[in-house]
């Protein structure tokens, strides 16, 4: 679960990523990361993307099938995409179009809530297959607990799709609104009955004098339907959250696997940053596996993850509607 898609328009895809982060330093960090070239993204299309990332889940020893994320953009005052102010948009009809060609892949929808059609576009994301609704507020620039996104909350309730949420702070794009990473801005949205997978268990950021992680802590023995994914927990900017996280054993049953599509793949993951957590062996051995979603998943198996975490998800999509809400 948590795997980024991206593009740069080409192909029809209608993809396209801001003009601050395609001027980056960054860009080309993130072109080797998804192992493709944008010459490669010319000739065939931003789908070739798609096509090695089916490729490469195909030849996983560990990995059967992965959610592949769209990502809406901010939205005007008036309803409207704003691109101006988007950094990265992929839409859903683009990931519509292509997964059905790419057995290993599923459909990861986003919808902005404040768009005047935002019912009507989960309804439609739904219908085609979608298995969740992804939002990363912090570059959305919208706050979840917003009174005017209710509606849109009860209706997620009504079609059981969860919500996976990005929660914490954002420092993988350019201008993010932090504030807005605020795990309790989900209790809107727990209330109303959604299941809620708190991106990254909130790790790093703080509001009030509380860190956003132990807010999280806090927060998940109130609300049955709040759950967390471990993507993003190798990297090094957050050692020691994960290890923190699997000390508390009640918590277990609400992490969810995750990887966060292709930052777990930037030099800010190795094997050899977790020899507090791992021996030296393990470390060795991680690191001479070739497939990258097998490094991913052994890597976090030897540091302890528990093996339902790994199954948590599908089985999630498998309960009977509001069952994990009203447990």
């Amino acid at each position: 679960m948590h795997v980024h898609a991206a593009g740069l328009g080409y192909g029809n895809s209608g993809a396209f990523i801001g003009e601050e982060l395609k001027n980056s330093w960054k860009f080309g960090i993130y072109l080797r990361a998804f192992n493709v070239t944008e010459q490669e993204l010319r000739a065939e299309g931003d789908r070739v993307l798609l096509r090695k990332l089916n490729a490469a889940i195909a030849a996983s020893q560990y990995v059967d099938r992965a959610v592949i994320l769209a990502m809406d953009g901010v939205i005007d005052e008036h309803g409207k995409l704003d691109k101006a102010r988007t950094q990265f948009y992929v839409p859903n009809d683009y990931l519509i179009r292509e997964l059905p060609s790419h057995p290993r892949l599923m459909f990861g929808a986003s919808v902005n809530p404040m768009r005047r059609d935002s019912i009507a576009r989960l309804e439609h994301a739904v219908a085609n297959g979608a298995t969740l609704i992804k939002w990363l507020p912090n570059i959305m620039h919208f706050d979840p607990s917003h009174p005017r996104i209710e509606p849109f909350y009860r209706r997620m309730a009504e079609l059981c799709v969860p919500l996976l949420t990005h929660a914490g702070d954002e420092r993988s794009f350019g201008e993010a609104d932090d504030t807005l990473g605020d795990p309790m801005k989900l209790e809107l949205a727990l209330a109303s009955g959604v299941t809620v997978i708190a991106a990254h268990i909130a790790t790093t950021g703080s509001a009030e004098g509380e860190g956003y992680f132990e807010r999280f802590l806090r927060m998940y023995a109130q609300y049955p339907n709040l759950y967390a994914d471990i993507s993003s927990l190798t990297q090094i900017n957050k050692l020691g959250y994960l290890r923190k996280a699997l000390s508390d054993r009640p918590l277990h049953a609400r992490l969810i696997y995750g990887t966060d599509w292709p930052l777990q793949f930037f030099p800010l993951v190795s094997p050899f940053y977790h020899l507090r957590s791992i021996s030296i062996r393990e470390a060795i051995a991680v690191q001479r596996l070739r497939n990258q979603w097998d490094r991913d998943v052994v890597l976090k198996k030897y540091m302890n993850v528990p093996e339902e975490v790994f199954t948590r998800f599908p089985q999630l999509l498998e309960q009977p509607c509001n069952d994990s809400a009203s447990s």
